[in-house]
């Protein structure tokens, strides 16, 4: 009888507790909620690249920003596209111009001009559309193109793909993506 009657003052006392105190007893706030981020001091999102890191410049990576990655992250993937090839108004093939995966998490970025060498340990190759590893800039045959810079969390470090293509990596990231941040950029001729 003791027992049954502290139990229900403890009930009580817990009811009283959520309501004076909402959230109290609610689950900690999803990291989800936290919007990872990607940023480049070269461009604004939804900026124009400029034509240093293109086809008609040096055609080298901007330099990349990243923070906010989820605490049960265990790598990074980097896949920069172009939905827009190889026209604006009649888009036939999403245009893949770089991937890097299993990059470490404590990483916040990468440099301009980054080559395979000043690579994060541990980081690996994807094959672009140029069937080729390494960044290949904006180089539109006609109209203005959307640049999209994907940076993934997954909860996994991946195995070596060897060099995967993006659909094949897409693949192997299933079940693992924990969060995504995208920079847009934009170029023309």
């Amino acid at each position: 009888m003791a027992l049954q009657r502290l139990l229900i003052n403890l009930l009580v006392l817990c009811g009283l507790i959520c309501i004076i105190f909402p959230g109290v007893l609610a689950e900690p706030e999803r990291r989800e909620n936290m919007s990872m981020s990607l940023s480049s001091p070269a461009f604004e999102h939804k900026g124009s690249i400029p034509a240093e890191y293109t086809c008609d410049g040096k055609d080298v990576s901007p330099e990349l920003n990243w923070k906010d990655i989820p605490d049960n992250a265990q790598s990074l993937v980097l896949i920069v596209d172009d939905p827009d090839a190889p026209d604006p108004a009649a888009p036939k093939i999403i245009w893949v111009h770089w991937i890097l995966y299993n990059l470490p998490v404590h990483t916040i970025g990468l440099a301009k001009g980054v080559r395979d060498g000043d690579l994060p340990m541990g980081t690996l190759h994807g094959l672009n559309n140029w069937n080729s590893t390494g960044y290949n800039g904006p180089c539109p045959p006609v109209g203005r193109h959307r640049y999209f810079f994907k940076l993934y969390a997954l909860d996994t470090e991946l195995p070596d793909l060897s060099r995967p293509n993006k659909a094949k990596l897409i693949k192997a990231m299933e079940g693992h993506l924990i969060e995504k941040a995208v920079l847009l950029g934009t170029y023309q001729h």
